[in-house]
């Protein structure tokens, strides 16, 4: 199994060497287009796209790399500890894609609680003090156990210590009131409507990652590859 998904990923590698050597003046152009990157994450723009539901972060004229995701969801976890998460986020700092959210409450059901819908409204109200990037890398990181409720307000808020500037009263009243469960409904809605993937899942510049392909998110140093391979 190991071996085919090396094959599926070390072709497009070299199929792409001959597309920057046919075309390295275009490469040059694109890379003097490039503004000068972002220096942390704290610096990179973050909003609510028109639809209400899309989070986008970085620079929001860069191709899109749109995630869907569910904050209890265990592989989504290893996908930002182990995974391609860091790859994800080299790239979103240095200007070449964008990254997009999708955050899914569907664990809840199987689980039991209300743990995703908790983390969803919380990483909204995040998003109003500019730190959900922040504060969702933390979420992940500090993953409750599938076998409780998941993401309690205590934990919520105790996490979100952890993000420098996060904490106030604004914050904290929109974690305990579930100040966006609209948000949090409309979102999981968005989330069926683009097929209810199985989670972690991506489009890339508009285009689903194949299920069969999805572990490329488990890799650190792929992503980049296949992202190229989507322009």
């Amino acid at each position: 199994m190991r071996a085919e998904h090396l094959r599926r990923v070390l072709v497009p590698v070299a199929l792409l060497g001959l597309t920057v050597t046919a075309c390295g003046d275009q490469t040059n152009a694109a890379q003097r287009e490039r503004r000068h990157p972002y220096a942390a994450v704290d610096e990179l723009p973050e909003a609510l796209a028109p639809d209400g539901t899309t989070i986008v972060v970085g620079d929001p004229r860069r191709m899109p790399v749109h995630l869907y995701e569910d904050m209890r969801c265990t592989v989504c976890k290893e996908v930002e500890v182990t995974g391609a998460g860091a790859s994800l986020l080299d790239m979103t700092l240095g200007r070449e894609v964008r990254t997009e959210y999708t955050l899914s409450s569907a664990l809840d059901g199987p689980l039991g609680g209300t743990g995703s819908k908790k983390a969803a409204n919380a990483l909204r109200a995040a998003l109003e003090q500019g730190k959900f990037a922040e504060y969702r890398a933390v979420l992940l990181r500090n993953q409750p156990q599938e076998n409780g409720d998941g993401y309690t307000d205590a934990l919520l808020l105790e996490t979100a210590s952890r993000v420098e500037g996060l904490r106030g009263p604004a914050f904290d009243s929109a974690v305990k009131e579930m100040k966006y469960a609209d948000f949090v409904d409309a979102s999981q809605q968005a989330y069926e409507a683009a097929g209810s993937p199985v989670l972690p899942a991506a489009d890339i510049n508009g285009k689903r990652l194949p299920d069969t392909q999805s572990d490329v998110l488990l890799t650190k140093d792929f992503l980049p590859v296949w992202i190229s391979g989507y322009r």
